[in-house]
């Protein structure tokens, strides 16, 4: 496994007031639409906690910043059929397949996250809890990696002809965050350059 450590400042949650706005009031983004789609679909857990270190991750690693976003419980691993609902795996899968074909897709970045060896429980992520209760860490971060190698040889029924990529963000007990390369044949380095995006 090639290891990525990546800084990240330990966020706390913050509770944030929103003012209400008269539902007559447009707000204006200031930014532009435009025609042409990213390449690139990130299949990512939807726990907000990590949304800011993937996207840092994925700005400073590949430089990408403009991605399709496929987020639901679980990441990567909600394509797998861990556990006990195969049926949900498949549907993922041709949600994942069915973005690839209509956004003409031309790599997939599969996220995982958890702790790391030395992690807390506490930082496992909660779809894997649901699927393998019983697991202790060391049984889940199995799991996950051999879901990312079940994933990996069976990526053409989610990605089509698109590359792939398998990351886990591992959390370690003070909280840090690190990226880790799952697929053990994967060149890629940390020149940003997606060299081990396998076909």
């Amino acid at each position: 496994m090639t290891r990525l450590h990546f800084s990240m400042p330990v966020l706390e949650n913050r509770q944030t007031r929103i003012d209400a706005l008269s539902a007559s009031d447009p707000i204006e983004s200031g930014l532009r639409w435009t025609s042409a789609r990213p390449n690139a679909l990130v299949v990512a857990c939807s726990d907000g906690r990590l949304q800011e270190a993937t996207d840092a991750f994925l700005a400073r690693e590949f430089k990408i910043i403009r991605y399709d976003r496929f987020y639901v419980p679980g990441g990567g691993g909600a394509l797998a059929s861990t556990g006990t609902d195969p049926v949900r795996a498949q549907q993922m899968c041709a949600e994942c397949k069915y973005l690839v074909d209509l956004h003409a897709v031309r790599r997939v970045i599969l996220l995982f996250h958890g702790p790391s060896a030395a992690g807390r429980i506490e930082a496992a992520c909660a779809d894997y809890r649901r699927k393998l209760p019983w697991a202790n860490l060391a049984e889940l971060r199995a799991r996950q990696e051999a879901d990312a190698a079940d994933l990996l040889g069976r990526r053409r029924e989610f990605a089509g002809e698109a590359g792939v990529l398998v990351y886990r963000c591992e959390v370690d007990s003070a909280g840090a965050l690190t990226f880790v390369n799952l697929d053990p044949d994967s060149t890629l380095g940390s020149d940003g350059r997606p060299r081990g995006a396998r076909r």
